[in-house]
C-alpha cells in the first residue's frame, strides 16, 4: 500500500512541476513583451501561411508537427536517462526542455538569427498562445511515444518531416540545420528560387 501511495504522490508532484514549468514559460514570454494573440486581433485554428504575419501567431501552423516530434524525442531522452522514474518525471523533463526552447526561440537573438540565416525573413516570434499550443503539441507527442510502438513513432516522425518539407520546404531537421549551420543552397531552395 505504501508503494502505491508513494507512486501516486510522486506522479502528482511531477505533474505539479510540469504545470509550474508551463506557467513560467507563459510568464517569461509575457515579461519579454510577447503578445498574447495575433496582432490581427483574432485567433485562427490553423495558419497555413509560412512567411506571413500570421505564422506562429495562431493555434496551429505548419511547425506544429515539429513540436510533436519534440515530444517523441524528449520521451526517448527521458526513457534513457530517467528510466526508473515515473512517466510524469519524464514529462516534467520534457516540459522543461520545451519551455526552455520556447523562451529562447522568442528571444531577440534567436529571432534575429532566424531572420538572417533561414527563410523566415519576416519572423517576429510566437504569440504566447501559439507558444502554449507548441507545448501542448509536444506533450501530445510525448504521450503518443509513451504508448505507441517505437517503429510507429519513428514512421510518423519521418512522415511529418517529409510532408512539411514537401509543403513548406521546411521541417524540424532543416530548421535546426539552418539555425546552427546555414547552407546557402538550402536557403535558396526554401525560398522557392
Amino acid at each position: 500500500m505504501t508503494s502505491q501511495t508513494d507512486n501516486h504522490f510522486s506522479t502528482r508532484f511531477w505533474l505539479v512541476v510540469t504545470a509550474l514549468i508551463i506557467l513560467v514559460q507563459v510568464l517569461s514570454q509575457y515579461l519579454m513583451g510577447r503578445i498574447w494573440i495575433c496582432e490581427c486581433g483574432y485567433v485562427k485554428l490553423f495558419e497555413a501561411g509560412v512567411n506571413t504575419p500570421g505564422n506562429s501567431q495562431h493555434l496551429f501552423d505548419w511547425y506544429t508537427p515539429s513540436h510533436i516530434i519534440h515530444g517523441f524525442l524528449f520521451y526517448g531522452l527521458g526513457w534513457l536517462i530517467l528510466r526508473r522514474k515515473p512517466v510524469a518525471a519524464r514529462l516534467a523533463l520534457s516540459a522543461l526542455i520545451e519551455a526552455g526552447w520556447e523562451i529562447l526561440e522568442n528571444s531577440p537573438i534567436v529571432i534575429d538569427r532566424y531572420r538572417t540565416a533561414t527563410m523566415a525573413i519576416g519572423y517576429t516570434g510566437d504569440s504566447i498562445l501559439n507558444s502554449g499550443i507548441d507545448m501542448v503539441s509536444m506533450i501530445a507527442g510525448f504521450f503518443f511515444a509513451a504508448r505507441a510502438p517505437v517503429w510507429l513513432t519513428i514512421a510518423i516522425a519521418i512522415g511529418f518531416e517529409i510532408l512539411t518539407a514537401l509543403v513548406i520546404r521546411d521541417n524540424l531537421t532543416l530548421n535546426v540545420l539552418m539555425l546552427v549551420w546555414p547552407i546557402e543552397a538550402v536557403k535558396v531552395w526554401q525560398g522557392g528560387v
